[in-house]
């Protein structure tokens, strides 16, 4: 491989012009593929196969209105008074026009939904009255009808005793053998009775009569009430829900999209914020929450570019010139350029989320910096020692370049890892990191070599160029040593100290990883002059918290509801959901056409990203109903909710692999089996630390104000994966060049002890300023608009300090004093199979030595 870059170092400096000029075509190309096949990039996260996304293929079945996106606008009046006649109606237009938009599946008018909201509540609250008043005057018929009936029994019971006495005088009259006067007598006497029969059988049949209407009223409101009440039920559950603030100052529109939120286009997006933006109400605030207004955030803002120049004032003190600073920078950029282009051409035939072209920016600017940097360092170290350009040009490529070549490799293979953990997004965002690492090495040993060869001298300083013209061409080109004290070797007790002092402040930096908590971040992460933040804050302000955090509960019927016990059902549902710790409100919003399927919207007591609402989550879903009904949870926050369970699940699995791959790739460079292993538990203590550096800060909030953390919430919950792939990688990076050091200082003779002093004298000046770039590149973005970015830059700026200046720089020589030679023992059989890879380019050097050395041997050689 040396030998191979050093051809092609020679070969890119002999045709240097036609080089550059190549890659800015590839640039140029790169750019106009964006601009002819870039597609959309989303702002929402989504894993296939998860409980939400089951949810919602269902949903898209059975309920197909109720499965796509959602996005909530907020209005507010500006003087907090309640909206005016001329104010609503101008709204109720603005909506109509929304609800046109495209993707837009409906925009709901917020005072007109809350008036039909008020009707309904009141209709039962009316509906109950009239019960009550018809079982009341029913009650009333009933007394009434009681006391008649009873009358009339006393009144039948009177006529039967004057019948019982008729019939005694009757036979008594007939035994006595009475005159005919009293016997019609008698019959008058019987005819009056039987009239009396009569008229009280005829009031006995109009009684009955009436009963039978009391009766029919009564299981009219029997029949009646069931419904009723169990509409009454399902108001009552739903009473927190409201679409105007009490105070009528405040309001949510809710929309709903025809797909679901990681298929929304942006233009859609920013085709429904046009619409209440360009024709603004006097009066009226309208802000948008993150669904609706979380856009794609910016490639390079102001924090990134602070990164930059901060680099590059590094890049100027340690090359001590601004044309040698400024190359490395130009190769970054164009690299970024054609990486971050290149993938986001693709974004229209891949499902791309917004911060994976990002991520690819920050790795791009990053190694790509590091990476021309240790070729440029090299050759200008070469020129000073006396050799000419295109000589140094080609071993500075054979030998850094080499060394670029591996570590470059070792990033991009921990970040194509990130594909095992089998989430697509992720997997993505790995593979087009990994593409942008290609990039910056290719130009490292391409570009870079053509642009030395083009500058020539002038990458030394004026100064170093002086001196080197005023050195006696007969002389020894060799460098005099540097004047100082002879290294030693680290004393014992000072390396156990040193040891010991790192394990621990690493151990306590890394404590708070204990309680992550992953989560994506919501409209309450975001900076507080956005309208995502506005937006969330007037809804947890007016409507509560948990409005911000609305789930979507499915449940499936075992049969469909008989005709007219569709409510009943629904309330019977809804209660033992509403039943459940942590629920505020819950309210039926659509029923499937067989009526088997039956969704809610169900809010929680707090935010999307509060422990109580994953609980309730998790709660929802073990939950057994009656009657054999199954739930199912979905929405904006359990989709989150599920990609945090899912990725957290995928970390150790991720972690073994990079970790397995660490030590597999470290035997065979350093042929040892003591430093791959404390280099591994260095990286695991460097991960843990950054990760406990997160947590403390955006997680618990402490030093909030200076990293601009205005609401500390869940750590974003694909940071620690992509943190494990990339600073990998770039702790491999800084083991290679202080290990390697080591291990040749080894080689050639020097005690194991000393050797260990040697490496670190000859790799800590480029380990420290590729360290202090990488971290000025990634703190750049710790201060980026997008609250998914901030993380992510912290996390990684800080891992590299941690790794670069206590692991790499501390504890690993520590531990590699106290082993001594075991630290280089290797079982013979492992050596015999091991392929000897020469990172440093040692070989090459001895089969291209420099001009001077080579006439040195052959004066040694001659004979005398």
């Amino acid at each position: 491989m040396a030998e191979l870059l050093y051809r092609l170092g020679r070969g890119s400096a002999r045709h240097a012009r036609a080089v550059v000029a190549a890659w800015f075509a590839v640039l140029i190309a790169a750019g106009v593929a964006f601009v002819v096949a870039g597609g959309t990039l989303a702002s929402s996260f989504s894993i296939p196969d998860t409980p939400t996304g089951k949810v919602t293929d269902r949903l898209e079945e059975k309920l197909p209105s109720a499965s796509g996106g959602t996005g909530t606008i907020v209005l507010s009046t500006q003087d907090g008074s309640a909206f005016t006649d001329e104010q609503r109606a101008a709204i109720a237009d603005l909506v109509a026009e929304a609800s046109d938009s495209p993707e837009v599946e409906e925009v709901v008018d917020p005072f007109a939904a809350q008036e039909q909201l008020d009707q309904q509540r009141q209709q039962v609250e009316d509906g109950r009255a009239q019960l009550e008043q018809g079982r009341a005057q029913l009650a009333d018929g009933q007394a009434q009808l009681d006391a008649g009936a009873a009358q009339l029994e006393a009144g039948a019971a009177q006529l039967d005793a004057a019948q019982a006495q008729l019939d005694a005088a009757r036979q008594q009259a007939e035994a006595a053998g009475a005159p005919i006067q009293v016997t019609a007598q008698l019959d008058a006497q019987q005819a009056q009775l039987d009239a009396q029969q009569a008229a009280v059988d005829a009031q006995l049949a109009v009684v009955a009569e009436q009963q039978a209407t009391i009766d029919a009223g009564t299981a009219e409101i029997e029949a009646q009430e069931p419904q009723l009440e169990a509409g009454a039920e399902l108001l009552e559950m739903s009473d927190q829900i409201r679409l105007v603030s009490a105070d009528g100052s405040a309001a949510v529109a809710p929309v709903t999209f025809t797909v679901p939120q990681m298929e929304l286009a942006q233009e859609s997006k920013d085709a429904l914020v046009a619409v209440f933006t360009d024709a603004p109400v006097d009066g009226v605030d309208v802000d948008f929450s993150a669904e609706i207004a979380g856009g794609v955030p910016e490639l390079l803002g102001a924090g990134e570019v602070i990164g930059v120049v901060v680099a590059g004032i590094v890049l100027v003190v340690m090359l001590g010139t601004f044309v040698a600073a400024g190359l490395p920078i130009l190769t970054a950029l164009v690299g970024v350029g054609i990486g971050a282009l290149g993938a986001m051409s693709l974004s229209g035939v891949v499902e791309m989320v917004s911060v994976t072209p990002i991520l690819g920016v920050m790795l791009g600017l990053a190694v790509g910096i590091d990476y021309s940097l240790f070729i440029v360092n090299r050759h200008r170290r070469q020129l000073k020692q006396g050799y000419d350009v295109d000589e140094s040009v080609g071993l500075a490529n054979g030998t850094s370049g080499n060394a670029v070549v591996f570590a470059g490799a070792t990033v991009l293979i921990a970040l194509l890892a990130l594909n095992v953990t089998g989430i697509p997004f992720l997997g993505l965002m790995g593979t087009v990191g990994a593409f942008c690492v290609l990039v910056a090495v290719l130009i490292a040993v391409t570009m870079t070599p053509a642009l030395l060869r083009l500058l020539g001298m002038r990458v030394l300083s004026r100064k170093e160029r002086a001196t080197l013209a005023s050195r006696d061409p007969d002389a020894d080109t060799a460098p005099a040593p540097l004047p100082g004290k002879p290294l030693r070797p680290m004393s014992t007790l000072g390396a156990v100290a040193r040891a010991l002092l790192s394990v621990v402040a690493l151990v306590v930096v890394a404590l708070p990883a204990t309680e992550l908590r992953l989560g994506l971040p919501d409209g309450s992460s975001e900076p507080h002059d956005s309208t995502q933040y506005r937006a969330y804050s007037t809804v947890a302000e007016r409507f509560g918290e948990g409005q911000n955090g609305t789930l979507l509960v499915v449940a499936e019927l075992p049969e469909a509801p008989a005709e007219g016990e569709e409510t009943a059902v629904q309330a019977a549902v809804g209660r033992q959901v509403f039943e459940q710790d942590d629920v505020v409100a819950v309210a039926p919003i659509g029923t499937s056409d067989d009526g088997r399927t039956v969704a809610f919207q169900v809010i929680p007591a707090e935010g999307p990203t509060s422990e109580s609402t994953e609980e309730l989550v998790h709660t929802l879903r073990g939950l057994t109903l009656d009657g054999g009904v199954t739930i199912g949870v979905a929405g904006q926050a359990s989709g989150n909710i599920d990609v945090s369970d899912t990725l957290a699940d995928s970390l150790p699995t991720y972690l073994a692999v990079v970790v397995g791959l660490s030590l597999l790739i470290l035997i065979v460079v350093f042929r040892s089996l003591f430093v791959p292993l404390i280099a591994t538990l260095g990286f695991i203590l460097s991960f843990f630390a950054a990760l406990g550096g997160v947590v403390a800060i955006y997680q618990w909030g402490w030093l909030s104000g200076v990293f601009g953390v205005e609401n500390p919430g869940p750590v974003l919950n694909f940071l620690p994966t992509v943190l494990v792939g990339i600073l990998f990688g770039l702790a491999m990076d800084y083991m290679l060049f202080l290990g390697s050091g080591m291990r040749e200082a080894y080689a050639h003779g020097a005690p194991a002890r000393l050797a260990v002093v040697q490496g670190v004298r000859a790799g800590r000046s480029v380990v420290t300023a590729a360290a202090i770039i990488m971290i000025s590149v990634f703190g750049g973005f710790v201060f980026s608009h997008s609250a998914m970015i901030r993380p992510i830059g912290f996390a990684l700026a800080f891992g590299v300090l941690v790794d670069a200046f206590v692991v790499r720089m501390v504890l690993i020589p520590a531990l590699m004093h106290l082993a001594g030679d075991g630290a280089w023992w290797l079982p013979r059989w492992l050596g015999r199979v091991l392929p000897d890879v020469d990172v440093e380019g040692a070989a090459l050097e001895r089969r291209h030595p420099h001009e001077h050395e080579v006439a040195m041997a052959a004066e040694t050689a001659a004979p005398r």
